[in-house]
């Protein structure tokens, strides 16, 4: 019998009360607690006999280091940094500030130059950043203003007083595989908060459980994602210069796929090298790890990557359904930052600046709820209110439709993208309808040939320019306590073996790219397949609990401190 990680119910847990919890300690969450420190310190010195506390504000994060789940490309757009701490390239760990640009597109032999960049993809005055480190030095200046990170503890249940958010309860430590208590059992924090922001990267958990609570999404477009595989490589000196963007598009996707490649010079000669896909294509078979396999084997990048070598992997989701996806981002005790709001430019390939302006505006919306003593809706509101008349809306509005329009393929999108481009993002309607992604999986009898030919003839890898999907996930260096409960929920394990296996192919095995998911013989039933899961591998991009056809897996954090470590990623 499986057992998935779930809080033990009837147990007496430590209560701590706060003012304010920020879950998520990304770019966003780490930028709205140091905001509100600024704004804290600013209204003591001014009004001495009216002082406000840092002590009862607190960030959780999952990961057992600042920084160590943070994974992106990464360019940063300054404009919120220079806003929230100016003259932060003094001190920051940039790495190269952008000075040429290239788009290729590809075809499977050949490549093309663009003429010209797209004004979208034109980086000059971004910087090539690690966010693992970005966020490693944001979360030293939260800790340096004097507000708590609780790092190890993820928050795996909203807590609520009626309709109001009334704060987030900590993963119980110490639960074996059988939901039964180790001798280092720990019980989980209630942690009661006047305010709680949700600030939890993509997919988040508790994001999902207050929309679902709500129905918060009953009027929006549905969200959809991407997902992108990245490799870090060190390459030969002068190969790529720090500070050199390159994008491309086409080959290994075909016309009926969404997404991309990046290619980004680093200082010491390392390269920032990944693959976005979207995460609405109609291939159940499409593997987006392996789409990153055979984009390195094309000879533009086989000659790029020679004598180079890989040294690190990570891969991560991201929110690709824009404006009209973006759910209410308050309510009772409640805010939502990031991309867990859906706050991602995907024309742009960008959202850590959206994310920090998120966090900043949240910041002073709660700010002012501390200072009245009125955490209702309607003070919190002015969070959802700043959003609207900020440069979030003023970015995201143009691109409200793009991803939309390439729901129809390539060339239409093209299309979409162009008249949006003249309509001030229109298009041709003034809302484009959205599906979610794993609604636009066909089954396999509707479609051609045997077998994805992009699935041919790479699958171990070269273990020099092409790897597996176990050599990658070495790389990514996870690590997971192997006697808890599964943090991957399969609500009927029995679709899995029999209707998934001959409408879909069982695709959690192809979209999955940590190896999670396997399909082995069955032990009772010869000739029949099951599901084997291991949760150990897991990098904690939520893939799956995006794309699966039937909506039956559920991610949830593992006990704190398990993942990734994503160091310099």
């Amino acid at each position: 019998m499986i057992v998935f990680r779930k809080p033990i119910p009837g147990i007496e847990r430590p209560q701590m009360e706060a003012d304010v919890v920020i879950v998520g300690g990304g770019p966003a969450g780490m930028a709205c607690a140091l905001r509100l420190s600024q704004l804290i310190d600013q209204h003591n010195q001014q009004h001495p006999d009216a002082q406000l506390t840092k002590e009862n504000i607190y960030v959780l994060e999952k990961a057992r280091e600042i920084g160590q789940h943070c994974l992106s490309g990464a360019l940063l757009d300054p404009r919120s940094m220079r806003e929230l701490l100016p003259g932060f390239e003094k001190e920051a760990p940039l790495d190269a500030e952008v000075s040429k640009e290239a788009v290729y597109f590809l075809t499977e032999k050949s490549k093309f130059k663009l003429p010209i960049t797209p004004p979208p993809l034109r980086d000059h005055g971004n910087y090539v950043i690690s966010l693992n480190r970005f966020v490693k030095w944001l979360g030293g200046k939260v800790e340096e203003a004097g507000i708590t990170v609780f790092t190890g503890f993820a928050g795996c249940e909203l807590l609520f007083d009626g309709d109001r958010v009334a704060g987030v309860r900590t993963d119980d430590k110490g639960v074996d595989k059988n939901g039964q208590q180790k001798a280092n059992f720990e019980p989980g924090y209630d942690l009661r908060a006047k305010v709680t922001i949700l600030a939890e990267g993509t997919r988040g958990s508790l994001t999902e459980q207050l929309i679902a609570r709500f129905g918060l999404d009953g009027d929006r477009n549905p969200q959809t994602y991407g997902v992108g595989v990245k490799e870090l490589w060190e390459l030969p000196a002068g190969r790529v210069a720090p500070g050199e963007v390159i994008y491309t598009m086409g080959w290994p996707l075909t016309t009926k796929e969404y997404g991309g490649a990046w290619i980004y010079g680093s200082r010491d000669n390392i390269i920032s090298l990944g693959f976005v896909t979207g995460l609405d294509y109609p291939d159940p078979r499409v593997d987006p790890q392996h789409v990153l396999q055979n984009f390195k084997q094309h000879p533009f990048m086989r000659k790029l990557l020679e004598d180079g070598k890989m040294i690190r992997y990570g891969a991560k989701s991201l929110p690709y359904g824009g404006w009209w996806s973006v759910p209410p981002v308050s309510g009772e005790g409640w805010m939502i930052l990031g991309d867990s709001a859906g706050f991602l430019n995907s024309q742009r390939l960008k959202g850590i600046h959206l994310a920090i302006k998120s966090g900043m505006l949240a910041a002073e919306a709660a700010f002012e709820a501390l200072r009245a003593g009125d955490f209702s809706a309607a003070r919190l509101g002015a969070y959802a209110h700043a959003v609207e008349n900020s440069w979030i809306r003023e970015e995201l509005w143009p691109v409200r439709n793009f991803h939309q329009g390439f729901e129809n393929g390539f060339f239409h999108g093209l299309f979409h993208a162009g008249i949006q481009q003249f309509t001030g993002g229109r298009g041709l309607h003034e809302k484009y309808a959205s599906h979610a992604g794993h609604r636009r999986l066909k089954k396999l009898a509707t479609l051609d040939g045997d077998a994805d030919p992009r699935n041919d003839g790479w699958a171990k890898g070269d273990g020099k320019l092409t790897f597996d999907k176990l050599t990658d996930l070495y790389h990514s260096g996870t690590k997971h306590e192997e006697d808890q409960p599964a943090h991957l929920i399969i609500h009927d394990t029995n679709i899995c073996s029999t209707r998934c296996t001959q409408e879909f192919g069982n695709p959690c095995q192809f979209f999955c790219p940590a190896n999670v998911y396997e399909m082995e013989e069955s032990a009772d039933a010869p000739g029949m397949k099951q599901i084997h899961l291991n949760p150990s591998n897991c990098v904690h991009c939520k893939t799956c609990d995006i794309m699966d056809p039937y909506e039956i897996i559920t991610w949830v954090p593992p006990e704190g401190g398990g993942g990734p470590n994503y160091d310099g990623m």
